[in-house]
C-alpha cells in the first residue's frame, strides 16, 4: 500500500479547515435585524407627543404654510389630553391633477399623523411634494402646541390650557358663537368664531366683538354688559360664552 506523502496530508487539513471557516462566514446574517429595527422603524423618542419633557398643550393649532412645488400645505391639530385626537390639512394643493393627489393622500397623512402621534410619517407614495409639506406644517403645529403647555404639568387639571366652543347663539341677524381659552381656572382669551355678517352687521360686529371679547377675559364670566348699538349681538355673545363656560366646567 501507497504511502501519503507527510507534506499532502498537511495541504488537504489547511484546506479543509479554510473550507470550513468561509462555510461559517457565508452562514452568518449580513445584518442584526434587532439593530435595523432599533435604527430606522421606532420613531425617535423627543418626536413622541407624551415624550415627558416635551408635552403638548390641549387646543387647536395651525401649523405654519408650507411651500411646495404645487403648492401650499397647512396642518392643522386638535389636542386633547396630550395627545392628538384629529388632524386636517386647511390648504393643499389644487387644480388640475393636484386635487386626485390631494384627495388620494390627505385622508392617509391625516390617519398617519394621529396614529404616529408625531411628525415622523412616512409620505404617500405619488404624493412625494404634498407629503415632505404636510410633515412640514405638521411639525410646526407640534412646535407651537409644545410651546403652548404650561411651563408646570404637575399641578393638574388647573394647569392645563384649556380651549372650549360654546354652542351656537342665533340671533335676529345672525348667528354668535364664542371660544374661550381657560388656564389655571381663568379665562385668558375669548373670540367669536361666528358673528353676524353682511350690510351693516359688519360694522356692528367689527365695533362690538372685540369689546366683548375683552369684557369676557375682565368679568371672568359671562355677566358682562351689551355694547351699545349691538344689543342682539351682545346677547347672542353672552348666551355662547355661558355655553362655553358651562363645558369648561364653570
Amino acid at each position: 500500500m501507497r504511502k501519503s506523502h507527510p507534506v499532502r496530508r498537511a495541504v488537504l487539513a489547511t484546506a479543509a479547515t479554510v473550507s470550513g471557516i468561509v462555510l461559517l462566514l457565508s452562514l452568518k446574517p449580513a445584518s442584526d435585524p434587532g439593530s435595523a429595527q432599533a435604527a430606522g422603524d421606532a420613531p425617535p423618542a423627543a418626536e413622541s407627543v407624551q415624550g415627558g419633557a416635551r408635552p403638548i398643550g390641549d387646543g387647536t393649532v395651525t401649523g405654519d404654510a408650507a411651500q411646495t412645488q404645487y403648492g401650499a400645505v397647512q396642518v392643522r391639530l386638535t389636542v386633547s389630553g396630550g395627545k392628538i385626537t384629529k388632524a386636517e390639512a386647511v390648504q393643499a394643493p389644487k387644480g388640475g391633477q393636484s386635487d386626485q393627489v390631494t384627495s388620494n393622500a390627505v385622508p392617509k397623512l391625516n390617519q398617519a399623523a394621529v396614529r404616529a402621534q408625531s411628525a415622523d410619517i412616512d409620505a404617500v407614495s405619488g404624493a412625494t411634494y404634498t407629503s415632505a409639506g404636510y410633515k412640514e406644517s405638521l411639525q410646526s403645529a407640534l412646535d407651537k402646541a409644545r410651546a403652548s403647555a404650561p411651563a408646570d404639568t404637575g399641578g393638574g387639571d388647573a394647569a392645563q390650557a384649556k380651549t372650549v366652543t360654546g354652542d351656537v347663539a342665533q340671533t335676529q341677524y345672525g348667528p354668535v358663537q364664542v371660544r374661550i381659552t381657560a388656564s389655571g381656572g381663568k379665562i385668558t382669551k375669548a373670540e367669536a368664531v361666528q358673528a353676524p355678517k353682511g350690510g351693516q352687521s359688519d360694522q356692528v360686529t367689527s365695533n362690538a366683538v372685540p369689546k366683548l371679547n375683552q369684557a369676557a377675559v375682565r368679568a371672568q364670566s359671562a355677566d358682562i354688559d351689551a355694547v351699545s348699538g349691538a344689543t342682539y349681538t351682545s346677547a347672542g355673545y353672552k348666551e355662547s360664552l355661558q355655553s362655553a363656560l358651562d363645558k369648561a366646567g364653570g
